[in-house]
């Protein structure tokens, strides 16, 4: 079994700090615990990149547990890397993402 690297795109990022501070504004260190709880999911993908559904154009997306996001990414089997560009809550419109889905 292939162990993949894991790539966070600059806008994932931005989107993971965005809804951190978010969450901390609600109540004290439960941005922590997103972080924490996401850096879980991601890492389960190094092993297991195909545990997600397909979704769009060649796009996963993972569900989060505990918190209601999903985790957009690609595989780039040439590389074995997974690469997540984008952190998104499920209740809003997938398209916020199809930016950056064609820069990827």
């Amino acid at each position: 079994m292939t162990a993949y690297k894991i790539k966070i795109d600059e806008d994932a990022v931005k989107d993971i700090g965005e809804i951190s501070d978010w969450y901390n504004k609600r109540s004290p260190n439960l941005g922590s615990k997103f972080k924490k709880s996401l850096k879980i999911q991601i890492n389960t993908l190094k092993l297991n990149v195909y545990s997600s559904s397909l979704r769009y154009n060649k796009v996963r997306c993972l569900i989060m547990k505990k918190f209601p996001f999903l985790i957009h990414y690609k595989i780039d089997e040439i590389n074995n890397t997974v690469v997540v560009f984008a952190v998104i809550h499920t209740s809003r419109n997938p398209d916020v993402w199809n930016e950056r889905d064609k820069k990827n």
